[in-house]
């Protein structure tokens, strides 16, 4: 089996976009209250007394969006501070990211991954469920300044959706070209808008790479990275292309991620929601730190077993109650 320790921990169920493929307008969301979440205390209590001491090392930070969670800048100090930290890294949309970029950066942020699902204002918009003033150009802009403080290099991850973005493949491949940004075609998952994934389906990152590779030129990329992306380069390009492949391809094998919700729910696998531990209540009632380490210890043992390319993992049929917001991406 492959070594889990890799910690996704969602912050905060909340975001400021309404993006199709995670929390569309139509959805009807309850968010959580402020004391249902993990407190900056319980997440760093459970990263010392259960993770770390079960072989994770490898933390990113997830929502909805983290950005927007109080004390945010403390926490991340607080886990890059613990000497079991080798990798701590985020997942935002970016619009507030050029006035908290340098703060995170010198609080010990290791790396950022940024959502940017169009270089086209008006497609841009209509992904993110934006009706207003463009938020276009504060995005873009906190991508320019996570740049421009240290975050070097930098991932912008794209959710290819047939019809919407489908024609940008090759611009956003040209951005790794003269920058060290690494960029990452993730295919359309039915995780937060069944209604459009049924309409729309997903393209194939094979085709993806074709596309490319017929303009650019594609070889091999040197980079690898903590998850599941193959990884690739448009020849002489500073940046590199990674391809995300949920949907066409089973990469489970090489699965070294599990899940922690904003509220404390451990789950062993995205597309799956068989198996999942309330570490949140089990904290509160003062359960011990070692019958907690047991029960997530004999989770990893499953997680094989749990994963959504399993056909008896009981979720491949696409029903998910939490919308990908709730689960932390």
């Amino acid at each position: 089996m492959n070594q889990i320790d890799y910690l996704r921990i969602s912050l905060i169920d909340k975001c400021n976009f309404r993006c199709q493929y995670c929390m569309p307008e139509e959805a009807e969301l309850d968010y959580l209250l402020s004391q249902e979440l993990l407190t900056n205390q319980e997440i760093t209590t459970l990263l010392k007394n259960i993770f770390i001491p079960l072989g994770f090392t490898k933390f990113r930070l997830t929502g909805g969006e983290p950005l927007l969670r109080p004390g945010l800048v403390d926490l991340v100090k607080e886990i890059a501070d613990l000497p079991q930290t080798q990798d701590l890294s985020m997942t935002t949309n970016g619009f507030l990211l050029a006035k908290q970029a340098k703060a995170l950066y010198d609080a010990g942020l290791n790396r950022l991954n940024i959502s940017l699902d169009s270089l086209n204002p008006e497609t841009f918009d209509r992904i993110i469920g934006n009706r207003g003033r463009s938020r276009w150009q504060q995005t873009w802009q906190g991508i320019q300044t996570a740049y421009q403080v240290g975050f070097n290099p930098l991932k912008l991850n794209v959710v290819v959706i047939p019809g919407v973005n489908e024609t940008e493949i090759l611009d956003l491949a040209a951005l790794t070209i003269e920058r060290n940004w690494h960029v990452r075609f993730i295919e359309f998952m039915p995780i937060g808008n069944p209604e459009l994934f049924g309409d729309r389906a997903w393209i194939d990152s094979a085709e993806l790479r074709t596309q490319i590779g017929n303009r650019y030129g594609l070889e091999s990329g040197a980079v690898t990275g903590n998850g599941p992306a193959d990884v690739f380069q448009i020849p002489g390009a500073k940046g590199t292309l990674g391809f995300i492949s949920q949907m066409s391809e089973c990469f489970c094998d090489r699965c070294n991620r599990v899940r922690l919700s904003a509220d404390g729910w451990l789950r062993p696998c995205l597309l799956n929601e068989t198996g999942q531990i309330d570490l949140k209540t089990a904290l509160r009632n003062r359960i011990s730190d070692r019958e907690i380490r047991q029960q997530v210890q004999q989770l990893l043992h499953l997680k094989s077993e749990i994963n959504f390319k399993q056909r008896d993992s009981g979720t491949n049929k696409g029903i998910y109650t939490r919308t990908m917001s709730q689960i932390g991406g």
